[in-house]
């Protein structure tokens, strides 16, 4: 009796062992706190400027940072300030309305790939395969000359791109996680394919879904401000990020900070996504395993 009272004790005095896992590192805290700041810019960034962005607010083109225009002005004497504030609506929400498409389309077809597998599985990956052979931006750059550059247009223009690779992950994931006992044993029980697939697969999935979407947005800014940068992604006087550094390219040689502010502002976003998605919790971003 001493013995267990004494066993007992001491399991109830020992510390609990912390969740592994669960909690980012200060580079993943970083990473999300930039994320969701630029987040919140894009929500009501247009609200808060300090000056229409369209209008011309001085006669010193290209002008230093000052008290009444913190970045700045652009090459017509504008606010930066106020137009990245406008520029970050455009770049976060095509990116973000893009990717969320790519990767439901993508994650829902690799899915029922591997599932249903044969015929289906074969003809689709082998499409697909093709389609994802071809260069993003030559892609991009193709079908916004020829149809016209709108903000719907470049939404599905980015969505065609990065559809393919979001396919070949999830299904990549999907074929393992559909080898394994309890997916057979739910087979056995003759369970439906959308059970398999919401029930068994994609909640396995998840984890490294999330991750790829995260690298994906990347891409998507990035080929997103190159559009921008050759003048065919978001059409003056509106603006993006990459419209914002092209616009203002010739001030480089001066060293004006309308050139400068933008291109840290890209920089920023997608460097904190990679900061947040390398240091995903543990239990996150290694569910499938």
């Amino acid at each position: 009796m001493m013995a267990e009272y004494q066993t007992t004790t001491a399991a109830k005095d020992a510390p609990k062992p912390k969740g592994p896992g669960w909690s980012f590192n200060w580079v993943g805290r970083i990473g999300l706190a930039i994320m969701l700041f630029w987040g919140l810019v894009a929500f009501v960034g247009p609200w808060l400027a300090p000056h229409p962005p369209g209008e011309i607010v001085d006669w010193d083109y290209f002008g230093p940072v000052s008290g009444d225009y913190w970045m700045g002005t652009d090459y017509l004497g504008r606010d930066i300030f106020s137009r990245i504030l406008m520029g970050a609506r455009y770049t976060v929400g095509i990116a973000l309305a893009a990717v969320t498409l790519a990767c439901t389309l993508g994650v829902i077809l690799g899915m029922i790939a591997a599932v249903a597998g044969g015929w289906f599985d074969m003809v689709l990956s082998r499409l697909l395969d093709a389609f994802n052979g071809i260069p993003s931006l030559l892609f991009g750059l193709v079908v916004v000359a020829a149809v016209g550059s709108s903000i719907p247009v470049l939404i599905l223009t980015l969505t065609a791109i990065y559809m393919p690779g979001a396919y070949r992950f999830a299904r990549a994931l999907a074929v393992n996680v559909n080898t394994m006992d309890f997916v057979t044993v739910a087979r056995a029980r003759g369970e439906s394919t959308r059970y398999l697939i919401l029930q068994e697969i994609f909640p396995n999935i998840l984890g490294p879904v999330l991750a790829d979407l995260g690298l994906r947005f990347v891409f998507i800014v990035l080929v997103l401000s190159g559009l921008s940068f050759l003048g065919l992604g978001v059409q003056p006087p509106n603006a993006d990020w990459g419209g914002l550094v092209r616009e203002n390219i010739e001030g480089l040689s001066l060293g004006a900070p309308a050139v400068i502010f933008p291109s840290v502002a890209i920089a920023s976003l997608t460097i904190s996504v990679n900061m947040f998605i390398d240091n995903l919790p543990t239990k996150i971003r290694d569910r499938s395993e």
